[in-house]
C-alpha cells in the first residue's frame, strides 16, 4: 500500500526534522535521505529507518474484539518466532461448536516495508472476516524491508504455519489446557486457507508454493485447501495498461512510484521487477504448470493500477490448469476494504466478505 489517508490524524514530524527532511540531511547524523514514501516510510543513506505512525497500533482487545463488545469476536496475541520476533494476532467468533471453523492465515499488506497484525484498519477488518465468513483468523506479523529483505517475509510466512501445525498437533494430541486451549478448540486444522492483502497476497502466494514443494515437509494434521489473494502485489520490467495509464485520485493507496520504491527496498540488492518474486510470470520464474498451488480465488479492484496484472496472472494461471477464482470489484482501487477510501468501499467489502465466505465454505 501506498501514501494512506485514513481518518486518525496523520503524523507530523517536528520542525526540525522537516526542515532536515527538505535539506535531505537528518540531525542524527544519518546522511541524505535516499528513499521515502511521505507519511510512511523514510530510509537513509546509513540505513537508518524511520516509520512514522500513519495508522494507529491497537491492542487485541480494540473495538469490536473488546470484553462485552457485540462484535462477537475474541482476539489474543501470541509468539510465533521469539527469535526473529514474529508475532501473530488469534481471532475466532465466540458462538461456535468446537473444532468446526476454518482457519485462514492472513498477511497484511504494506509493499512488504510497512504495515503491522497490530493497525487498527487491519483488526476492524480481520475480525468482520472471522464474524462474516464464520473462520478463525491468524493474522502473522512477519519482519518488514528493508531492514529484512525478501525472502525474509516468505521465511516467516513458513514460520507461521509451522507454528500452526504445532497446534494443530497439541490439539490431537489433547494436550493440557494452557492459554491457547480457547483458539484450538474452535479451529478445523484440516481446512487451511492462505491469505493476503496487497504484499500480503504476495507471500500467500509464494508460501503456498513452498509448502506445495514440501519446505515443511508433511503438513499432517494441517491440510491447506486454498489461497485467497487480494489485490495481490506483482510487477515487472514491462508496464501494463493499467499502471501506464489508469489515473489515480490524490487518495489512492497505490501509486507507480510507490510501487516501484517498495520494489526497490524489498528485493535484493541489485535485482529488477523481473525477479521471480516480483513478477512470477518472467522468464526466469518457475513455469506455472510446475507450481503446486492449492484452489485460488484473486480478488481484483476496478481502479487499482495493479488491475491488469492481477487479471494477467488469473489467465496465465488457469492456462496452465490451475483452479482460479477470480473477482473484480467495480468503482473501487487498492485496498478499499482495509482504508475505506472509496464512497463504494462499504458495499465492495460486504461483495468481498460474502465472496470470500463461499470460496472457503466450498472447501
Amino acid at each position: 500500500m501506498g501514501a494512506l489517508h485514513v481518518s486518525e490524524p496523520r503524523v507530523t514530524f517536528q520542525p526540525q526534522l522537516q526542515a532536515a527532511a527538505k535539506s535531505g540531511h537528518h540531525p542524527g547524523g544519518h546522511g541524505a535521505v535516499v528513499e521515502e514514501i511521505h507519511g510512511l516510510i523514510r530510509v537513509y543513506k546509513d540505513g537508518h529507518v524511520e516509520r512514522p505512525p500513519a495508522i494507529p497500533d491497537v491492542p487485541c482487545t480494540w473495538g469490536s474484539t473488546a470484553p462485552g463488545a457485540p462484535g462477537g469476536v475474541v482476539a489474543r496475541d501470541v509468539a510465533v518466532d521469539r527469535a526473529t520476533g514474529v508475532w501473530a494476532r488469534l481471532y475466532a467468533p465466540t458462538a461456535t461448536s468446537a473444532g468446526s471453523l476454518p482457519v485462514v492465515v492472513y498477511f497484511h499488506g504494506g509493499g512488504f516495508c510497512v504495515g503491522s497484525a497490530a493497525w487498527s484498519c487491519y483488526h476492524e477488518f480481520l475480525a468482520q472476516l472471522a464474524a462474516r465468513a464464520g473462520c478463525a483468523v491468524m493474522s502473522v506479523d512477519y519482519r518488514l524491508a528493508p531492514e529484512h529483505r525478501l525472502p525474509a517475509a516468505f521465511d516467516d510466512g513458513l514460520a507461521a504455519v509451522r507454528w500452526l501445525r504445532h497446534q494443530a498437533q497439541a490439539a490431537t494430541s489433547r494436550a493440557a489446557n494452557d492459554d491457547l486451549s480457547w483458539w484450538r478448540a474452535r479451529c478445523a486444522f484440516d481446512r487451511v486457507f492462505l491469505a493476503g492483502d496487497s504484499a500480503g497476497a504476495n507471500i500467500a502466494f509464494h508460501v503456498a508454493a513452498r509448502l506445495g514443494q514440501g519446505h515443511l515437509g508433511a503438513l499432517s494434521p494441517l491440510a491447506v485447501r486454498g489461497a485467497v489473494l487480494i489485490q495481490p502485489f506483482f510487477g515487472g520490467e514491462a508496464r501494463t495498461a493499467s499502471e501506464k495509464t489508469l489515473p489515480q485520485p490524490p487518495r489512492s493507496a497505490l501509486t507507480l512510484a510507490t510501487s516501484d520504491c517498495y520494489w526497490r527496498l524489498a528485493l535484493p540488492a541489485g535485482a529488477t521487477r523481473d525477479h521471480p518474486w516480483c513478477n512470477p510470470l518472467s522468464r526466469g520464474a518457475p513455469r506455472l504448470e510446475t507450481l503446486p498451488l492449492p484452489p485460488l480465488l484473486v480478488c481484483v479492484s476496478e481502479t487499482d493500477i495493479l488491475r491488469d496484472r492481477n487479471l494477467e496472472l488469473c489467465r496465465a494461471m488457469r492456462k496452465a490448469g490451475k483452479s482460479v477464482e477470480q473477482a473484480v470489484y467495480g468503482g473501487v482501487g487498492h485496498a478499499f476494504q482495509v482504508l475505506h477510501n472509496y464512497h463504494l468501499s462499504q458495499p465492495r467489502t460486504e461483495e468481498m466478505l460474502a465472496h470470500i465466505k463461499a470460496f472457503v465454505a466450498a472447501r
